[in-house]
């Protein structure tokens, strides 16, 4: 697509793969409008404040395979977004804990999971709290109308990173063709718990006292996090995520958060040795992500694999194209990015 006049893109869901694309335009000198339903940039990397701790209950480390997604990565670390975490990792079935090692390096977002996300928004225009309910228009002329009938645009392009059920709403009425990509996509939903604690977590025996993070093999959790332990985090107290299965989250979906908090903490407790005991929760939580994580992924050509690209100037990208990892997330949206801004020279 060549044009003499710049090209605005409207960009829907500014998660990690949303803003890899509007960075990627950004670069290339073509304009970028992101639109997030939430308070903020985040995503499925945002993070939970509370008055006393700060919790991630989405993502919770990332990890590089990607030479080109290391090199951004290197960008997050020299601007102080990003540290090493776990050092302390471990593996527990019914109560029998060993160290898990291997040679993969896990980084975080210090001092949250939000601070790369933050860090990939900074001069980039993100309208926050305004949901996108449906577009109209077509190719070259996009209006996006928000869930108070307020029009924005026109936009020349419009790319939806959000997880491909809300992509397929909004597509489905103009393109059949991404319309049924979206249904080859499954995102599984996934419950994520929390919970506070005004005395320490007891001492365990040959497990190291200030472990960070424990894979464990229960039907129903898969893996509880100490917040305070994570970089930039030490000033504050004892605290836990605690992530669901995914099985058990999509069986469990219409429960109340209460209901998972006493189960997941239940299933923590029986994963500990023999003789240790939880303290007392102070503060109790939980939040559901309805579409957590793609358990089938859309197959397709390989010059157009990890994204969704189409004549009629809409687009779709996110970790259901390339993979659950935020890598994958972010190689998605950078890959839309860099093509859309070839298309626009």
């Amino acid at each position: 697509m060549r044009s003499d006049t710049c090209q605005h893109t409207a960009i829907i869901g500014a998660g990690i793969a949303g803003l890899a694309c509007a960075r990627a335009l950004d670069a290339a000198g073509l304009p970028a409008t992101l639109f997030d339903k939430a308070r903020g940039a985040g995503g499925r990397m945002s993070s939970r404040r509370l008055p006393d701790a700060v919790l991630d209950l989405g993502a919770q480390f990332f990890s590089v395979r990607n030479a080109t997604f290391r090199r951004a990565v290197e960008g997050w670390h020299k601007a102080g977004s990003i540290a090493p975490w776990p050092a302390s990792l471990w593996s527990a079935q019914a109560g029998r804990w060993q160290r898990h090692e291997d040679d993969l390096e896990r980084l975080c977002g210090t001092p949250s999971m939000s601070a790369v996300t933050r860090h990939l928004a900074k001069g980039l225009t993100v309208k926050a709290q305004t949901r996108i309910e449906r577009l109209v228009g077509s190719a070259g002329q996009w209006q996006l109308v928000d869930e108070h009938g307020e029009h924005h645009g026109p936009f020349t392009r419009v790319v939806i990173s959000a997880p491909s059920p809300q992509a397929h709403a909004l597509v489905a009425p103009h393109d059949a063709t991404l319309a049924e990509a979206c249904e080859a996509v499954i995102q599984r939903p996934c419950w994520a718990a929390w919970a506070l604690f005004d005395a320490p977590l007891p001492a365990l025996p040959g497990v190291d006292d200030d472990w960070q993070a424990v894979r464990v093999n229960d039907p129903r959790l898969r893996f509880v996090v100490r917040n305070q332990l994570k970089p930039g985090r030490q000033d504050q107290g004892e605290s836990l995520s605690l992530l669901a299965n995914l099985e058990w989250s999509e069986v469990r979906l219409e429960d109340s958060p209460e209901t998972i908090v006493e189960a997941l903490l239940d299933a923590f407790q029986q994963a500990l040795p023999d003789g240790s005991r939880l303290p007392e929760p102070s503060a109790l939580g939980a939040h559901r992500w309805r579409y957590a994580q793609p358990d089938v992924f859309a197959g397709g050509e390989a010059v157009n694999l990890d994204y969704r690209l189409s004549a009629s100037g809409l687009s779709l990208c996110g970790d259901g194209w390339r993979g659950p990892r935020v890598e994958d997330a972010w190689l998605s949206g950078h890959h839309l990015g860099e093509a859309l801004a070839a298309d626009a020279i």
